[in-house]
């Protein structure tokens, strides 16, 4: 590849947090009305939601969720899933019908699912043999999660996926660009037999070796990743350049921004990490980007449902500090709301 993709222009001039809302809400957190640091992490939450959100009152009132679906090859010409690719295209419907998991969660979490078909019908190659998508492909692609992104109203982006087969490509993605080989990267996805585990370890391998002579983390991932991974790139990218904060979901999701990261390590400093997947090669992931997430519940179901899961933890620690009077405020009889 000798021109820069629109993923590779997305990584440039990315505006960084505001250190003096930051600063302001860490501030108040020391003198509010409770032993300091008595919240732990929340109020760290709290203070990094305002660099985002740019205000020293960050507030999570209009949380989002945008969920990428598509298909897969690797899972078309070789049974690397448990499941039937033709389940990605009914869970597209079931997440536009509000039927899903994560349409149930954000119910309670008072939050919208977008589902963006960035690939459902329109296969990617078959990793093993071919690229997963071509270079004009892997552009449109980037487009239409950019303006999935521009078309959300919200102070807080949650991102998912869909895709029959896409831990394959996760694997795939993490294998070429960290070191360990398939054995570290590749798991049961969504519940395949141990038949199943060694079909996608030798998809995996086959995948990597192809490539083994690509060095761009952006190439890697147009090479032998998916579309709904490119376009969780892109968005990631898109959120970065509107100074909206992002919470990650599991594997999938973190495999998909990890070309970014190796390529600009600040790249995904506006992400948190909503939980950490039962598919072994998140935690590793997690530890690569030197991470900790807000949940470990055990989940690998995808569709952004551990992110789900801690957007309320993300309000409540807003609310902690903007609801709760300091010291000085709760004995001068002052309401900070």
């Amino acid at each position: 590849m000798t021109e820069p993709t629109r993923l590779h222009r997305l990584l440039v001039d990315l505006p960084n947090p505001d250190v003096f809302a930051s600063d302001a809400v860490a501030e108040r957190a020391d003198i509010i009305l409770r032993p300091a640091g008595a919240l732990g992490r929340f109020d760290q939450i709290a203070a990094w939601l305002a660099g985002w959100q740019r205000t020293p009152r960050p507030v999570v009132a209009r949380p989002a969720a945008l969920i990428f679906a598509a298909d897969h090859g690797v899972a078309l010409d070789s049974d690397v899933s448990a499941y039937d690719p033709a389940v990605t295209a009914s869970m597209l419907d079931a997440f536009r019908a509000g039927r899903s998991t994560v349409n149930a969660w954000a119910r309670v979490a008072g939050a919208s699912v977008t589902a963006v078909d960035v690939g459902v019908g329109k296969p990617t190659g078959d990793i093993r043999v071919e690229a997963a998508l071509s270079l004009e492909r892997f552009d449109e692609i980037v487009d239409l999660a950019v303006k999935a992104v521009d078309a959300i109203d919200a102070d807080l982006l949650v991102i998912g996926e869909m895709g029959i087969g896409n831990t394959t490509a996760a694997a795939a993605v993490a294998t070429a660009l960290l070191p360990g080989g398939p054995a570290a990267w590749v798991g049961r996805g969504t519940g395949v037999d141990d038949d199943g585990l060694a079909r996608k370890h030798t998809a995996v391998s086959d995948a990597v070796n192809r490539i083994a002579s690509v060095t761009d983390p952006i190439e890697v991932l147009r090479q032998v990743g998916g579309s709904e991974l490119v376009a969780i790139a892109a968005a990631v990218m898109a959120a970065r350049h509107r100074s909206l904060p992002v919470v990650i979901d599991g594997y999938v999701v973190s495999a998909s921004i990890l070309p970014l990261f190796l390529l600009h390590p600040e790249a995904i400093d506006h992400c948190t990490f909503g939980h950490c997947s039962a598919e072994p090669g998140h935690e590793g992931l997690l530890e690569r980007f030197g991470r900790r997430p807000l949940l470990d519940l055990g989940m690998r179901l995808g569709e952004a449902s551990g992110a789900m899961a801690a957007v309320p933890l993300l309000a409540m620690a807003c609310a902690g500090v903007t609801d709760v009077p300091t010291f000085p405020e709760w004995f001068d009889g002052v309401d900070p709301r």
